[in-house]
């Protein structure tokens, strides 16, 4: 019985003992506490402790309290309703799970599918970051992690988050790191990793628990939700949401929308074709003997363009597969006859991610076109013929795009062209022009990419670092010096790149998504 006083106190449907005279609950104060958590787990509502409600109170939950009345102490789970005042938010997996068969990129990819759950049907907008001020920070701890509100074990509790506000854990995401969290598993012992966090993420910007059946936010564990490129929110959770935020214009709340039928694919992560149905495509390009049409950071990450394909490597320079994935299966609304790439970069003013080709340019968010692309490159000021490279320099935050032996700079915060440009390429000493591409990279450096080399710029630099140019094959794509070199190595990219000594030559598929064990070495 005192155990379950303490869960109904958790859970705020006891008030603690009067610390003062040290009265406890009576039983009418406990009947209707019972009462309540009946009603609000969809139990019948007898008053009585009986199994099915012992049963429940078993049943892995969120760490939240259902109603307002828990105690004062946790105040930053049970305030009155808030909301975020901005709509642009970072967010950081800090630390990940130990135990846990997921590998670190698949538990990013879930962390930002369960946040664009969100962000599709309201005006909030999710952004990954690297630093240590992220709006929410995401962790997996154990017991005591020093935020007041202590995990149990397996079972019992399994996350909790803060609700928006002033306080500085606000936002903060944390999963029980004694639960065994799985994602598209048979395993009934799991935790489904997508559905607890697209729970938690609610908490986050502001929804409380709820006690409909259907509902993500209802506080019980209710297993796997399906295909995160799938899943459509429940409809009682998209009204308490727009409640808040409003309706992303491109979504109509005038009736119970259909679920979602798109294929788009988030930037996080690939989902690999099945090799075995799918035919070998005989365009695809050899990463290890050849130069690329551009090449960007986006969210952290390097990507290399190559004809209608890209690689990818993590912000821990992983590559995530040997093999090349279609650019028009991430990026929906290039045009399908779309055979290259001029430049491509990230905007650090909204994170949109713009792509050039000729005399035109597109904007995405995230893997969607935005409305009235393409435009025109005069937009930025720039001269009809294309361009041949573009990145934002974090010495200025400003962007620079090259073309020939002249550049430009460009107030991606103003929309403007900075006045007195174009300048002489001849300014950054020992850089080549004309360039195929630059990005600035998470070491704080510049990169410049001509053929099968690149050079590198420190930070306030305009000139090219000693030792350079170093070959991109190498040093980003995971190549020894033999294949870089070898025209008989075109065929090696169907069949599984040799790898340099401490390198693994094969990628596997980790939980549904192609992950690439191997590590580029990192550019000197």
């Amino acid at each position: 019985l005192l155990v379950s006083q303490d869960w109904l106190m958790k859970f705020g449907y006891l008030p603690p003992p009067d610390p003062v005279t040290g009265q406890l609950q009576t039983q009418e104060e406990l009947t209707k506490a019972i009462t309540a958590m009946q009603r609000f787990g969809g139990l019948e509502a007898t008053g009585v402790l009986d199994e099915a409600t012992l049963e429940l109170m078993k049943t892995p939950r969120c760490s939240l309290p259902d109603l307002a009345a828990a105690e004062t102490r946790r105040k930053r789970f049970t305030q009155a309703v808030t909301k975020w005042s901005k709509r642009n938010l970072s967010w950081r997996v800090r630390t990940f799970p130990k135990e846990s068969h997921l590998g670190h990129d698949t538990v990013r990819a879930l962390m930002y599918y369960a946040l664009k759950v969100w962000s599709d049907i309201t005006p909030l907008n999710f952004h990954e970051v690297a630093g240590n001020n992220a709006d929410i920070q995401i962790d997996f701890s154990k017991a005591d992690h020093n935020d007041g509100y202590p995990f149990d074990g397996p079972g019992g509790t399994v996350a909790h988050a803060f609700f928006p506000g002033d306080h500085h854990t606000a936002g903060d995401t944390h999963f029980d790191d004694d639960e065994y969290w799985t994602f598209r598993s048979s395993d009934a012992h799991g935790m489904d990793l997508f559905a607890v966090a697209v729970h938690e993420f609610g908490h986050a910007i502001g929804l409380t628990h709820i006690s409909a059946i259907e509902s993500i936010m209802r506080p019980y564990y209710q297993g796997p939700v399906g295909d995160p490129l799938k899943y459509d929110l429940p409809y009682e959770d998209k009204v308490r949401i727009w409640q808040l935020y409003g309706v992303r214009e491109s979504v109509s709340p005038t009736a119970k929308p259909e679920v979602s039928k798109t294929d788009d694919h988030p930037i996080l992560p690939e989902l690999p074709e099945n090799r075995s149905t799918v035919p070998l495509r005989r365009d695809v390009p050899n990463r290890c003997n050849t130069h690329f049409d551009a090449v960007a950071q986006i969210r952290g990450e390097a990507f290399f363009f190559k004809g209608k394909y890209f690689w990818r490597l993590t912000r821990n320079k992983h590559l995530v597969s040997l093999q090349p994935a279609q650019i028009h299966r991430f990026w929906r609304g290039l045009p399908l006859n779309l055979d290259s790439l001029d430049a491509v970069y990230e905007r650090t003013s909204d994170h949109k991610i713009v792509f050039f080709k000729g005399d035109r340019y597109w904007v995405f968010k995230d893997n969607n076109v935005e409305e009235g692309y393409p435009r025109p490159i005069s937009d930025f000021g720039l001269p009809p013929g294309g361009i041949d490279a573009a990145f934002s320099w974090a010495h200025n935050d400003k962007t620079y795009f090259f073309k020939d032996n002249l550049y430009w700079r460009y107030d991606d915060h103003e929309r403007r062209m900075d006045p007195g440009y174009p300048s002489e390429t001849i300014l950054w000493k020992g850089i080549p022009s004309p360039l195929d591409d630059a990005m600035r990279w998470s070491d704080g450096a510049s990169y410049f990419f001509r053929g099968k080399e690149y050079w590198k710029v420190l930070d306030s630099d305009l000139e090219a670092q000693p030792g350079y140019p170093q070959s991109v094959a190498r040093d980003w794509l995971v190549c020894s010096d033999m294949q870089s070199d070898s025209p008989e190595a075109a065929g090696s990219s169907r069949t599984g790149a040799r790898s340099k000594p401490g390198q693994h030559d094969k990628s596997r598929s980790e939980n549904g998504y192609e992950v690439c064990s191997c590590t580029s070495a990192s550019p000197s």
